[in-house]
């Protein structure tokens, strides 16, 4: 997979860049910030750009700002966000560039190839990856509601939902048909009481009840 790196931690990008190498990846390009970033994507396109949250100058939200921006300028190459940080907030603000190929993760959870290489894979395949603690701060202050009425099939969608599979990745886990899946989730959506007009709003409301209750 042809890959690009923005990460202003000079040690931290290294690092990265050569186990993905050692992984049989290709890393095209990587910058120590979000402009150096932007600039090497005008002639060669990765599959997935890695980049951080917090970069030159200002260390706020230049990872965001520019993840948005590929998102925009090139809405074929997935963005995986890597922070140190839960941004609930940044969260918010890449999700709703869309949430097909797109992650927020948080540097701790992928502490190992399998697990990036599982984010990237996911990401470049269209679907949404979001660390679980990211989701949890999404989640509106509001009561659950009828969530006790999920049967086991039907949580155990949500599960995977909530850790960003797609209706296909959904179906491969669970050795169901995809349109098993989809009616499936129009029940959850039904007994959650969310309107499936909008598919990734009704995803996101049904994840948030889900992490909720399980919290709670």
């Amino acid at each position: 997979m042809r890959l690009a790196i923005a990460e202003d931690s000079t040690i931290f990008r290294a690092g990265v860049k050569q186990v993905l190498q050692e992984a049989g990846h290709e890393v095209i390009a990587d910058a120590g910030d979000a402009d150096g970033l932007l600039a090497s994507l005008e002639n060669d396109l990765p599959d997935v750009v890695l980049l951080d949250l917090r970069m030159p100058p200002t260390y706020t939200d230049e990872g965001i700002a520019a993840a948005i921006e590929i998102r925009r300028r090139h809405p074929d190459v997935g963005v995986l966000v890597l922070s140190q940080y839960a941004e609930s907030i940044f969260a918010r603000r890449l999700l709703d560039t869309g949430a097909d190929g797109v992650g927020y993760l948080l540097k701790e959870n992928v502490a190992n190839l399998d697990a990036l290489t599982d984010a990237i894979t996911r990401v470049a395949a269209g679907e949404s990856v979001v660390d679980a603690r990211l989701i949890e701060g999404l989640m509106e202050p509001s009561a659950v509601r009828n969530v006790h009425r999920l049967s086991k099939r039907e949580t155990e969608v949500l599960r995977l939902m909530a850790e960003g599979r797609s209706n296909a990745g959904i179906a491969r886990s669970l050795a169901l048909g995809q349109k098993t899946v989809e009616a499936h989730l129009r029940t959850i959506f039904a007994k959650l009481g969310i309107s499936s007009d909008a598919d990734t709003n009704s995803r996101v409301s049904a994840v948030l009840r889900w992490l909720e209750s399980t919290r709670s």
